[in-house]
């Protein structure tokens, strides 16, 4: 256990230490939250206050602006979970590029306790980015307009930990494969120009051909994803009944908006999303003890006599 306490502290310790990767990890989600708000602001804007008046109804633009923030937030967060999760897992990468693995290789530390300490440690880390994250958001969705209940804030803390746990099983998983930096920088990128569209952060799956969104709903991320717009927007939607809207029509918002999945035209409830996402980290980690049991670790330098 103290070994492991040591290796945790020192990968967290390696990547904070390393400012040209810790700062722009910590400043990236604020730097996308800043860009969702200049420049996709008004996309959803109008794209919400569209679907409210072809109902033939109207909001209020505080109203439009609540919804809006609501998943603007909750769209940054299901990304960032996922992509800073690789970034943090750079230091396991690093420590087979530069032989550090075979220096850890000398001591006592079995494969087993090494591989859990980098995925705790890569845990922790993202889960600090994201937190920080979540706190800009929450300001963000103040300012908008706040209608978020206690119980939304505790479930959105516990949707980010889920995903951010997810994200960590899938990049140690994914890592756990790569032997060089470039290697590395070349999966994050691809997982941050792709992910965001499969998991259905950047864009309602009610505005997807139905093939893709058929494809996106069998992805775990997918439903983390829609937990998030669930309980950051569905305040801010439930509030539209206020303003003669029929709660039909409002059922029919949130289902656009993904607050409501629905699996092959059967509804999915919450619970069902929650069992979908730790199935996936259940099934990732399982799959990373097994590749950390399969793997060899590097020999041992003989001793000189």
């Amino acid at each position: 256990m103290t070994a492991l306490k040591y290796l945790i502290a020192r990968n967290c310790k390696l990547f904070f230490k390393d400012k040209g990767v810790f700062f722009p990890s910590l400043l990236a989600p604020l730097i996308l939250l800043f860009l969702f708000i200049a420049f996709l602001g008004n996309v959803y804007r109008d794209s919400i206050r569209s679907v409210v008046e072809e109902g033939g109804f109207a909001l209020s633009g505080g109203l439009v602006e609540s919804i809006a923030s609501g998943w603007l937030v909750s769209s940054l967060l299901a990304v960032c979970a996922v992509t800073i999760a690789f970034t943090a897992n750079l230091i396991m990468v690093q420590d087979k590029v530069t032989g550090a693995l075979n220096d850890l290789a000398v001591t006592p530390v079995n494969r087993k306790t090494l591989s859990v300490s980098y995925f705790i440690s890569t845990f922790l880390v993202t889960s600090c980015i994201c937190f920080v994250a979540l706190v800009a958001g929450l300001v963000y969705i103040a300012i908008a307009g706040w209608h978020l209940s206690a119980a939304d804030v505790f479930l959105t803390v516990l949707d980010v930990l889920l995903l951010t746990l997810f994200g960590t099983a899938f990049s140690s998983v994914v890592c756990r494969f790569l032997k060089s930096q470039g290697g590395i920088v070349a999966v994050q990128a691809t997982v941050s120009s792709a992910y965001g569209f499969l998991c259905g952060a950047y864009m309602p799956l009610a505005n997807m051909a139905a093939w893709l969104k058929g494809v996106i709903m069998c992805l775990p991320g997918t439903y983390g994803t829609g937990l998030l717009h669930a309980h950051l927007m569905g305040g801010a939607i439930e509030a539209v009944t206020g303003e003669g809207v029929p709660v039909q029509f409002v059922a029919a918002l949130k289902e656009g908006f993904d607050c409501s999945l629905s699996f092959f035209g059967n509804a999915v409830p919450a619970w069902a999303c929650y069992l979908a996402l730790a199935a996936a980290i259940a099934l990732l980690a399982g799959g990373f003890v097994l590749l950390c049991m399969t793997e060899n670790m590097p020999k041992k330098r003989k001793e000189r006599g």
